[in-house]
């Protein structure tokens, strides 16, 4: 099948969700063809009886890709890439979906219409698992008052991308073949999206639409994020899991020689500074970037933080039981 744009859509017990990921998949409404590629991590509950149903549902449509055991969020990932056929890449795992009809269409005609663009995206709202998108009560997830943001539809370069934080997976269209021979890093990189959305905005510049399309549900069981709230009480763990995105940020700066460096290290200052509040180094919270970090917080920021220093395991209370209202 000849197609311009592979969806690709990871999936894990994700049997509350799934169905609502394939729906959006099926309503865009595009003027070229596109593939659905659903790779199945063999989930112990019913995800798999409903990718199948909608696949023989929609044979010419969508194709899964699974196997006898269970392999993994990287390498599911990594299959369901190498056996994408078309020209770009648009990405939404299955516990996200998208809210837009056009999405595809209007990624895919800014793209083709500025091929020197790399990397497109756009906003999401964040939702609790298990809740529906209510007009008026959201939480956008590309907030208009990051220091970093630039405003309405923006190109930004990946040090700048960097900067802007983390952008909704299921946001993510770009062109395939930037994604091929990968370093061996991204293999090992704590977490995928953000390898992606670098690696691809290296080659060219990102451009976000100013428009919410998709949903980013917080909160799955099993999800990475839901994974690491639950060690938020872990001193050991949280250290390791923000040495990891450190590690991240090392490797793409040997990867593209440095090119990015001030703006990757000022992206970096989040991760040294959970780590320093982790292991009580006060002193380093005079260090002349931290001063420069914090004035850019504000107030509310000035105070998470230090609440956080000070009072470690009443915020980590206080966050869990936030989780459940």
């Amino acid at each position: 099948m000849s197609c311009l744009v592979s969806i690709n859509c990871i999936t894990y017990n994700h049997e509350d969700y799934i169905a609502d990921a394939i729906e959006s998949f099926l309503m865009q409404k595009t003027n070229f063809d596109f593939e659905i590629l659903i790779g199945e991590d063999c989930s112990t509950d019913d995800t798999k009886k409903i990718v199948e149903r909608y696949a023989n549902q929609y044979p010419e449509k969508i194709r899964v890709i699974t196997s006898a055991q269970n392999v993994g969020f990287r390498k599911n990932s990594q299959r369901i890439f190498e056996n994408s056929k078309g020209k770009y890449i648009a990405e939404c795992e299955g516990d996200d979906y998208w809210t837009d009809p056009y999405k595809l269409q209007k990624q895919v005609d800014y793209l083709e219409q500025n091929p020197e663009c790399t990397f497109c995206f756009h906003n999401a709202v964040l939702v609790k698992a298990n809740k529906k998108v209510i007009p008026g009560v959201q939480t956008h997830l590309i907030k208009k008052s990051n220091y970093y943001f630039h405003g309405g539809d923006s190109n930004y370069s990946v040090g700048e991308l960097a900067l802007l934080g983390f952008i909704p997976t299921a946001s993510f269209m770009y062109p395939k073949h930037l994604m091929d021979n990968l370093p061996e890093w991204c293999s090992t990189a704590i977490v995928g999206d953000v390898p992606i959305k670098l690696i691809t905005t290296s080659y060219g510049y990102a451009h976000y639409l100013d428009e919410t399309m998709s949903v980013y549900r917080t909160g799955v069981k099993g999800s990475i994020m839901y994974n690491w709230k639950k060690e938020s009480g872990n001193k050991e763990k949280q250290i390791l899991i923000n040495e990891g995105f450190l590690h991240l940020f090392d490797n793409f700066n040997d990867f593209t020689k440095d090119k990015y460096k001030p703006e990757i290290d000022k992206a970096k200052i989040q991760f040294e500074l959970e780590i320093v509040r982790l292991e009580r180094e006060r002193k380093k919270l005079k260090i002349p970037r931290y001063k420069e970090y914090f004035n850019r917080l504000g107030l509310n920021g000035k105070i998470r933080y230090y609440a956080r220093y000070n009072f470690p395991s009443l915020y980590v209370l206080f966050t869990r039981l936030k989780a459940y209202i």
